[in-house]
């Protein structure tokens, strides 16, 4: 729509300064054809429409308003013409500060201060403007008892506005001690403040001198017409006219003003409404801020707000702030419900836990959320502990594993528990490798790795679960300030009232922690109805001690992290129970595993035999008993709060039996290799080390064995193991604590010299039966009588055969072992003594010759083996020669030392091996 006339212009305003609400008279041109025509104005950038009272084209009437700038234009805007523009400008001041004391012509606003509570200013009434020392000295407070004075002035005040004010009251308490000179200068003081209230009179009545002059304008109007409208002087006509004349009066100002004031009413109707909005925005916008705030997970300034409108408005009459405080508590209680799930989801950490529990009880919650949280984090780790049990179950019977043994002295070696890499127990357990631990859980049995997983499990959760109850029980998940001190005070009642509670859930963990890896690797110590619930493994085979040891060293780390938590020592005893039945079951799988390994040793014999008359043997079985002993030393040391694994008396005595058991292993190895037939043995490996100058040559040219040599290197074999292997075994035993170590080495040496003899006995019933039985053949051949025969020439060639026959064993046994030699040949001479002399007892007389030719062979076996000779042997020899006749002369003596050295001179060669040095002979 095109305009027919020109835009507005501004030409004057008057004043052209002023304070806010200043009335002010605006000219120019094209100001408008009427008061709808005016649609807009302002002064300074600030709306004055609705003050605004058109007069005519040319003239506008308004009030300033609160403008922001301190100087601007006036801008009249009209239907007809638009937007128009301004010549003149207008300043506007800042208002003077109006005492309580102080005239006004106009109504005074309450000045604004700022709450920081309610977060919006608020007025403060004109009271709290009264000068703090109106007597303008130093005050200075007195001591006198406010009773005292109380009771001095009875129903009088010190205050100086109380209409009961006291003068003396409020000198005696605020200048006591004040000198008279200083009180002349407060009368002083005091005047000057009255004479400023007579200029403050007079002054008022200059700034209103307008509004008299409208005043008394309209009553002198008043009067003009009352005179020219009658002259009568009749009080009761002159009264109806008055009246008349004050109805037309007041119809004529209703007129004129209706349109104004209508406008104003709207004006104050529209300011209260956007006042109200404005003022409590706040609560109208909180239900949409609550929302926003939700979403973008700002809880915290969600309750700010909410504990703000709760202070504000929670208690409210109006029924408007009524009902959007409702819609608030709608918000809230949805914002509840979402944190109560949130704070139960699992897994979460402990800091959300904490936040979210902190923020319910700021919401005030209903119930108890810390104790819900605390119990739902219970059932979430024990659903872990048995899921991980049921995957690891089913994944074993899904698939056929083999297990390989755990070798210690290979670098493939498991890692112990990953989470426990910066603790210092993981530093005692370094050795292990972590680098390749992926291919250490291939070849782990699955419940090694379940113990790893489970352990990790419970020692990840378990923390965080016990420093919530820690928080819990100090109040710490509320904050820390005095206005929270209330609920930390009932925080620490409900946790004293639910300790006990606590403690089962602790105890039902650990419980579950122990039967759970007791039913994959102790499934014996459960009882009948645990079985299906904490056991379902598959045990093909039993764990090897090492794969023991290994889960030994987890559970110990496992231990040594929740003691770390402080968890008490009570709580924490069924995990101690678990490890020493599972040490007690390492050392006892290690023994048995070992007892098979010896038994194992009897196909490692390769008959070398060392310059001691030694194998291999001996020495593989201690390496063997001492390298498990090795194995089981951090099984047997005691760790912190670990007792002895020999502290029950069943222990003592079947580790005992298993070590006798052992040992005996071994005594059986030895008499199965000893006595097994040519046959059985494997000889393609045997050598004899030849490295001893002492040695007349391998004596197992053919490569073979035959069983007197294999007797007598058992018996060297044993002859060790009795003095020294035995001895050695003990002495580990003993330095690892074992008990009754003299039990099992007495029983393993008796059984050894069991074994010892019958192997000698054998070997000596090998080797002296056949010399024995060749005697009396080789006595009587030819027909050879003691009563008939010639004069002796020598020895005769059956006592020649026989020492022939002794001098082959000695050989075969020097070359097997120097010690044994005496011992053998001692008991060969008992044997070929014997039988001579019960030959010779045998004999019922002997001619001259007969007896010379039997001393002779007597005294020449005698003397050939004096070196062999035992109490026995001599007691034989001298029982053969006390069943000869006597000699009688000299020359029958003589010819007898004659042929003695003849046999000794030719048979020297042959009889050296009986003139060497022997050590001190063996007693069988």
């Amino acid at each position: 729509m095109s305009r027919t006339r020109q835009p507005p212009l501004v030409t004057g305003i008057s004043p052209n300064e002023g304070i806010s609400w200043t009335k002010v008279t605006i000219r120019g041109e094209n100001l408008g054809t009427g008061p709808t025509d005016l649609i807009g104005l302002t002064i300074c950038g600030h709306n004055c429409l609705l003050t605004a009272e058109w007069m005519s084209a040319s003239k506008i009437v308004c009030r300033v308003g609160q403008a922001k700038n301190d100087k601007g234009d006036i801008i009249v805007t009209t239907k007809s013409g638009g937007k128009g523009t301004s010549t003149v400008s207008f300043k506007l001041l800042k208002p003077e500060k109006i005492g309580i004391l102080d005239q006004s012509a106009v109504w005074v606003d309450e000045m604004n201060y700022y709450d920081m509570r309610t977060d919006r200013n608020k007025g403060i009434p004109p009271l709290s403007l009264r000068p703090a020392n109106p007597l303008g000295i130093e005050i200075d407070k007195g001591r006198f008892p406010q009773k005292d004075l109380e009771a001095l002035f009875p129903g009088m005040s010190a205050d100086f506005t109380s209409e009961n004010f006291s003068a003396a009251w409020y000198l005696i308490e605020n200048h006591s001690t004040t000198s008279f000179d200083q009180l002349k200068t407060a009368v002083v003081n005091l005047k000057k403040q009255a004479n400023k209230k007579n200029e403050g009179s007079l002054a008022y009545v200059k700034g209103g001198l307008s509004t008299f002059f409208e005043a008394q304008d309209a009553l002198s109007a008043i009067h003009q017409k009352l005179e020219a409208d009658g002259t009568e002087k009749v009080e009761g006509s002159m009264t109806q006219k008055l009246e008349n004349v004050l109805n037309r009066a007041s119809n004529t100002a209703d007129t004129l003003f209706q349109e104004v004031l209508g406008r104003k009413d709207k004006a104050d109707s529209t300011r209260n409404a956007l006042n109200v909005l404005q003022r409590f925005k706040f609560l109208f916008n909180l239900p949409l801020n609550i929302e926003r705030n939700i979403q973008k997970g700002d809880y915290d300034v969600v309750i700010n707000d909410y504990e703000k409108a709760k202070s504000l408005f929670g208690k409210t009459e109006v029924q408007v702030f009524k009902k959007y405080y409702a819609e608030v508590e709608t918000r809230i209680e949805a914002l509840r419900e979402l944190l109560l799930d949130k704070l139960l989801e699992t897994p979460s950490t402990l800091h959300d836990q904490k936040r979210y529990i902190r923020y319910l009880s700021d919401l005030h919650a209903p119930g108890d959320p810390a104790w819900q949280c605390i119990g739902a984090q219970h059932q979430w780790i024990l659903q872990l502990m048995h899921n991980c049990k049921e995957s690891y179950v089913k994944e074993q019977k899904g698939k056929d594993i083999f297990f390989p043994m755990l070798d210690l002295d290979s670098d493939v070696r498991p890692s112990p528990i990953g989470h426990l890499s910066q603790t210092a127990s993981l530093k005692r357990g370094s050795s292990f490798q972590s680098g390749r631990d992926d291919a250490w859980r291939y070849k782990a049995p699955q419940q090694v790795v379940f113990v790893e997983k489970l352990t990790k499990l419970v020692v990840s959760q378990l923390p965080n679960f016990w420093k919530l109850w820690i928080s819990y029980v100090n109040g710490s998940l509320f904050s820390e300030t005095a206005e929270k001190s209330g609920q930390m005070e009932r925080s620490k009642k409900n946790a004293r009232q639910r300790q006990n509670d606590f403690k089962k859930m602790i105890q039902e963990v650990m419980h579950s922690l122990v039967k759970l890896i007791r039913g994959a690797l102790l499934p014996f110590s459960l009882r009948e109805g645990e079985s299906r619930q904490y056991g379902g493994w598959e045990m093909k085979s039993e764990l090897s001690g090492q794969w023991l040891t290994h889960v030994i060293q987890t559970v110990r780390l496992s231990s040594e992290s929740l003691t770390a938590l402080e968890i008490p020592n009570d709580m924490l005893q069924i995990i101690q129970d678990l490890i020493l039945d599972l040490r007690v079951r390492c050392i006892i799988v290690t023994l048995q595993h070992t007892a098979e390994d010896i038994k194992r040793l009897a196909e490692k014999e390769d008959w070398v035999v060392d310059n001691e008359g030694l194998t291999s043997l001996p020495s593989q079985f201690e390496q063997c008993i001492i390298h498990s002993l090795q194995s089981l030393k951090t099984v047997l040391d005691c760790k912190p709060g670990e007792a002895s694994v020999f502290q029950q008396q069943k222990t003592q005595e079947d580790v005992c039996q298993l070590s006798i058991g052992i040992m005996q292993v071994f005594i059986d190895c030895l008499e199965q290799l000893s006595t097994k037939p040519d046959g059985d043995i494997d000889t393609a490996h045997l050598s004899v080390d030849v490295s001893s100058p002492d040695l007349f040559g391998s004596i197992h040219e053919d490569s073979s064995l035959s069983s007197e040599q294999r007797l007598l290197i058992a018996l060297s074999n044993c002859r060790y193991l009795e003095r020294h292997t035995f001895l050695n075994i003990a002495e580990h035993f003993e330095k690892h604590g074992f008990q009754g170590v003299e039990k099992i080495t007495q029983v393993s040496m008796e059984s050894l010299k069991e074994l010892d003899q019958r192997l000698f006995e054998m070997y000596i019933e090998f080797k002296a039966d056949p010399i024995v039985g060749s005697l009396e053949p080789g006595i009587y051949a030819g027909y050879f009588d003691w009563k008939d025969c010639l004069v002796p020439a020598g020895v005769r060639n059956y006592l020649k055969e026989a020492l022939v026959n002794i001098i082959a064993v000695h050989a075969e046994v020097f070359t097997i072992s120097k010690d044994l030699v005496p011992r053998v040949m001692s008991r060969v001479v008992e044997a070929v003594s014997e039988e001579l002399s019960r030959l010779m007892q045998c004999v019922s007389s002997f001619s001259k010759n007969g007896a010379l030719q039997a001393r002779l062979e007597i005294c020449a076996l005698r003397d050939t083996v004096a070196i062999y000779l035992t109490p026995e042997s001599n007691s034989s020899f001298k029982q053969a020669l006390e069943a000869l006749p006597q000699l009688s002369s000299g020359t029958d003596k003589k010819l007898l030392e004659e042929l003695l050295n003849k046999f000794k001179s030719s048979m020297h060669l042959q009889l050296t091996c009986f003139q060497a040095s022997s050590s001190a002979m063996m007693k069988t």
